[in-house]
């Protein structure tokens, strides 16, 4: 339908954009990681302003949870 050399072109900056994607992706990931681990991990808890600490893992105020373990419900029947 197309030719070869479009398609080439095609596939070509596909690929490209898709790189460039995936090293964005990993940036941010390395300055996420970078960010916490340079202030110990006190700003992911830092929007956490309950009184009640019984109430943390319920309360929709804080993003992050510590102390909640996320398993996919495939693992949580059996994984491995």
């Amino acid at each position: 339908l197309f030719s070869p050399l479009l398609q080439k072109w095609a596939v070509f900056t596909l690929s490209a954009s898709s790189s460039l994607g995936c090293l964005s992706c990993l940036l941010g990931l390395a300055v996420s990681i970078g960010l916490t681990l340079g202030s110990q991990g006190r700003v992911l808890l830092a929007p956490c302003t309950f009184a009640n600490v019984v109430l943390a893992p319920i309360s929709r105020e804080c993003p992050f949870d510590p102390t909640r373990v996320y398993v996919s419900p495939q693992c949580a029947v059996g994984c491995g």
